[in-house]
């Protein structure tokens, strides 16, 4: 996937060198609420990093200096299909990246790569990610009760989440930029 540049944001793959910026982030728990891992230590993110330099699922969003800010999951499924995913660092919560990133990234899934839906699923506590969902054209298809866990009580019995499923046609965007 080539870079994606936007007006203040730069959307490449990762770097082994990422890992400072990864840490910065993937190590506090209001960040990662609703993900499924727990906050990752320094070491962790470093190889996180380096794993993610391979895997193409994984998007860096970067800051016009190379600052890593966040990322996106972006990935193939059936019936041309791709789901995406996001997370970002706090400090940065509130000014729009994720919106210009977003955004763009999508533009980029239509117009370059010949996608035809993309999906996003987030959590119904998660007001931020769904209004983030909403404000970039995607329209709330239904809620999944209990559909999910990411992790287990005490006894290993499933914490069981719902999930909201976000989702936008090609031609639905089109008509809306």
């Amino acid at each position: 996937m080539k870079e994606i540049i936007t007006e203040r944001l730069v959307i490449r793959r990762f770097l082994e060198n990422d890992g400072e910026d990864l840490y910065e982030y993937l190590s506090i728990p209001k960040v990662l609420e609703f993900e499924p891992y727990k906050p990752f230590s320094k070491e962790e993110s470093y190889e996180e990093a380096k794993r993610r330099v391979s895997d193409e699922r994984f998007l860096a969003v970067c800051l016009k200096d190379g600052k890593v800010i966040g990322n996106f999951y972006f990935a193939s499924g059936k019936f041309e299909t791709w789901e995406v995913g996001y997370v970002f660092n706090e400090k940065y919560w509130g000014n729009g990246y994720a919106s210009e990133g977003l955004l763009a990234l999508i533009k980029y899934g239509f117009d370059e790569l010949g996608i035809r839906r993309i999906i996003a699923r987030c959590d119904p506590k998660n007001p931020n990610s769904w209004k983030l969902l909403e404000r970039v054209g995607m329209r709330r298809e239904g809620t999944l009760l209990q559909n999910v866990y990411f992790f287990t009580d005490e006894e290993g019995n499933p914490i069981w989440k719902d999930t909201y499923q976000y989702a936008i046609l090609k031609s639905e965007f089109m008509k809306r930029y």
